[in-house]
């Protein structure tokens, strides 16, 4: 694909604030159709960088946290990686640079349902520690 020029990211920037704008409310805002919004985005969605449209909800009535992990270099990090993504109610994974290899974003009903994710997660082989953040309040 080729580099993004302005259009594409500020079309970016407009679905990541709300994935469900109307094609049209974009091409408004920006000056051009909505069959040239329609396009730009089939291409985006098409070449990988946009990978999928998602929701965000809010912890009223359930928990989140985060959770980092050091694994084993022995184990690749993708194949551990894949394992903790099956888990319900991992939310996102990304392998990382510094003293933590992975971070996992989770969603629970309650704290007792993060704390069995994470018993999850520590069972997983090449996992050799984890260390948790429960998230009070988001902004």
């Amino acid at each position: 694909m080729k580099l993004l020029d302005e259009l594409d990211k500020r079309i970016i920037e407009i679905l990541k604030e709300d994935a469900r704008t109307p094609f049209t409310t974009i091409a408004s805002k920006l000056g051009i159709s909505e069959a040239a919004v329609r396009k730009r985005v089939r291409r985006l969605v098409d070449s990988g960088v946009i990978k999928k449209f998602t929701i965000e909800t809010s912890m009223e009535g359930g928990a989140q946290a985060i959770v980092m992990l050091s694994v084993n270099t022995k184990i690749p990090c993708p194949e551990i990686s894949r394992e903790v993504r099956k888990i319900e109610g991992v939310r996102a994974v990304y392998e990382v640079s510094g003293e933590y290899d992975i971070v996992v974003f989770l969603n629970g009903p309650d704290n007792d349902a993060l704390n069995r994710m994470i018993d999850e997660i520590r069972k997983i082989n090449g996992v050799l520690k984890t260390t948790t953040m429960v998230i009070l309040k988001a902004w």
